[in-house]
């Protein structure tokens, strides 16, 4: 099972919490979304499920597993994996080299091969940029070669944290494209973002995040006909 769930989770950096009982699920095979202003705790939800951030009480389950108290590579071990906001491609490696990067966990050849040919057929523009430096790729292609590494681990979750962030309007609908297209090939995805419309556009379901706590939630339908949402999102 792929399932994750959040429950009443509290998050604080020093004496502050900047979470305060957050509950959300993201269901098996569908794409959930966590919407909210720079500020709503976004981040810190992606750092407190990956164990970057501890968490100061409440339960983060996936596949009936509590991973509060775990270190991040046993988190990533359990089949989570996490494409961070800004992409953070290795500029100095190839395009090939930063998609091995991601499978380092698989110690079999012929599976690594095989994940990037599937990546390949995802993204044909990575295999054409395939042994040119990452650091010299369009911003585009970046957001490409960051979902790609992100789907050479295998993962059962994937987390995308804000996949708009500094695209075109035209590269931003091929990303979210691309996104609906790897969970339609079964992969669970948790997607961060601030475009509501197109993220809404995608979705099964999602939360409004606002000064830590959920304000909304509900299907991407409902949300979308929801005025608090642009309340919330808008501040």
């Amino acid at each position: 099972m792929s399932e994750l769930i959040v429950e009443d989770l509290y998050t604080a950096y020093g004496r502050a919490d900047v979470l305060s009982g957050v509950s959300v699920c993201a269901r098996p095979g569908e794409i959930t979304c966590i919407l909210g202003s720079n500020g709503a705790g976004k981040t810190t939800l992606i750092r407190s499920i990956l164990g970057l951030t501890p968490a100061r009480r409440g339960r983060i389950l996936f596949g009936g597993e509590d991973l509060v108290g775990r270190p991040t590579h046993e988190v990533v071990a359990r089949g989570i994996a996490c494409i961070p906001e800004g992409r953070k491609v290795f500029p100095k490696m190839t395009v090939y080299e930063n998609l091995l990067a991601g499978a380092y966990r698989e110690r079999d050849a012929r599976a690594v091969a095989a994940r990037i040919k599937q990546v390949y057929a995802v993204f044909p523009r990575l295999r054409e940029r395939a042994a040119q430096l990452a650091g010299t790729l369009s911003g585009g292609e970046q957001a490409m070669l960051s979902i790609g590494r992100g789907l050479m681990a295998a993962p059962r979750l994937l987390i995308i944290d804000e996949p708009s962030l500094g695209l075109s309007p035209l590269l931003v609908k091929e990303n979210f494209a691309v996104i609906q297209r790897v969970n339609q090939a079964g992969v669970t995805i948790l997607l961060v973002e601030q475009n509501v419309k197109q993220t809404l556009a995608i979705a099964h379901r999602g939360y409004v995040l606002s000064q830590g706590r959920v304000v909304a939630e509900g299907s991407a339908e409902a949300l979308r006909s929801d005025p608090e949402v642009q309340r919330a999102y808008f501040g």
